[in-house]
């Protein structure tokens, strides 16, 4: 493979990750013996406190939240995060901000001055590289999303000082298993032996309660050792006592999270377990949190944006998902009608997604996503007759979905962009907003 000039810009790196393994980006490939090879070469280091986030659903939006509420109490933070919606910089945060070109280019050289003959994934290329971009920056705490499942997932070949899963349901099952149980076990690899461990899914699977037991990890799950209350106008936490006296600690008067759905209260809940469980090393207080969930921005969860027609943006691309958005739509003020902009990857449950929003959507207008793994048009239509559901027509992309919706909705419409974060995405580019 030929040498990359040493003036690379990043659109020259991105492709040679993309050609560097046999599957390209878009492959998968899980193992950690790549990664912990090259990531061993680059003498990378856990030197701050780094909090490892796993699950089906949630993941984005609890890492945007254990973000911005240590930002809020003035530490120094680096976040790893994926896909991206529109520039691959959004993967890689320094402070809040998404690392630029050149430190990105940087990380990247030294990735690959210390591979040698490693194939690495596009995932793993990029894990390696946000690391080395981290390590120049000097962050108080990291916090890195999992990208796949959890104990092959090169976001673990990293050693957490807390883990949080945040839900498990069904998703990815051709690498990670048909059922909650083997899907439960692959996301509990992320557990350490006595490091606090946090689950956001009420009623987990028994192979990930036992996964924890066998190697000791300090689990905690919601609604048994941790959760919430909804209070009018506001949110109590409630958590385990700090310090030797056993007991409950509660934390009332909570803002709601900017990110709306009752779901988002269960993320909070979820990232408040974890920031407890490290107050030794990263102490909050509670003015931090109140205004950490306020400033809180996640595009494309259930992301509204103004103007008539409504239009609701969302990434949901899983069943458990689409039922979140389903809920959410229903709690909106009233809608006379709603067109829903539809695309997907072929390797999801698409049946699963349609069942799940069959009820909220007036017309479904199919389309077709970039990319080789995309399902085309005519396909999710066929998937859509097969319920009876009214199919508008079918379109070459999301943006010529979102302006046929245009053109016809009405003002007490609501338009919705979902399926993919490639939805989401080209909704967001169509309308010349940046994120």
């Amino acid at each position: 493979m030929p040498q990359l000039p040493a003036d690379a810009g990043l659109d020259a790196w991105l492709a040679h990750l993309e050609a560097l393994h046999p599957r390209g980006s878009a492959g998968i490939e899980l193992g950690l013996e790549r990664i912990i090879a090259v990531k061993a070469r680059l003498a990378q280091r856990e030197t701050c406190p780094l909090i490892l986030v796993g699950g089906t659903n949630g993941k984005g939006s609890t890492c945007a939240m254990l973000e911005r509420i240590l930002l809020a109490a003035g530490y120094r933070t680096g976040l790893y995060t994926s896909p991206h919606l529109l520039r691959y910089n959004e993967r890689v945060r320094i402070n809040g901000v998404a690392a630029d070109d050149g430190d990105l280019c940087a990380g990247f050289a030294r990735v690959e001055q210390a591979r040698g003959d490693a194939a690495l994934t596009y995932f793993e290329f990029g894990t390696l590289a946000a690391w080395e971009v981290f390590a120049a920056a000097n962050p108080d705490v990291i916090i890195l999303e999992v990208g796949l499942g959890g104990r092959l997932d090169a976001t673990n070949a990293y050693q957490p000082a807390c883990s949080i899963i945040t839900g498990i349901d069904l998703d990815h099952m051709d690498y990670l298993g048909s059922d909650r149980e083997s899907i439960g076990r692959e996301k509990a690899g992320i557990f350490r032996s006595g490091i606090p461990a946090i689950c956001g899914d009420p009623q987990p699977p028994q192979s990930l309660l036992a996964h924890a037991a066998q190697i000791g990890a300090g689990l905690l799950v919601m609604g048994r050792d941790f959760g919430y209350q909804r209070q009018e106008q506001q949110w109590l936490y409630w958590g385990p006592a700090a310090g030797e006296t056993r007991g409950v600690m509660r934390r009332g008067g909570l803002a709601f999270p900017a990110l709306r759905g009752e779901r988002q209260l269960v993320n909070a809940t979820s990232a408040l377990a974890a920031l407890d469980a490290l107050s030794r090393d990263l102490p909050l207080a509670k003015k931090d949190i109140r205004r950490g969930l306020i400033e809180l921005e996640l595009p494309g969860r259930f992301q509204v944006l103004p103007g008539r027609p409504t239009v609701v943006l969302d990434v949901a691309h899983n069943p458990q998902a689409a039922r979140v958005l389903a809920s959410n739509l229903g709690d909106m003020g009233f809608h006379r009608n709603t067109w829903a902009v539809f695309g997907m990857l072929a390797d999801k449950d698409i049946d699963g997604v349609i069942e799940a929003l069959g009820e909220r959507v007036t017309r479904w207008l199919p389309c077709t996503l970039e990319g080789r793994r995309a399902a085309g048009a005519d396909f999710l239509a066929a998937r859509l007759a097969a319920r009876g559901l009214p199919v508008a027509g079918c379109f070459a992309s999301p943006a010529a979905a979102l302006a046929f919706a245009r053109e016809r909705a009405g003002e007490d419409d609501r338009i919705l962009a979902f399926g993919s974060f490639l939805t989401v995405a080209a909704a967001l580019q169509a309308h010349g907003r940046p994120n």
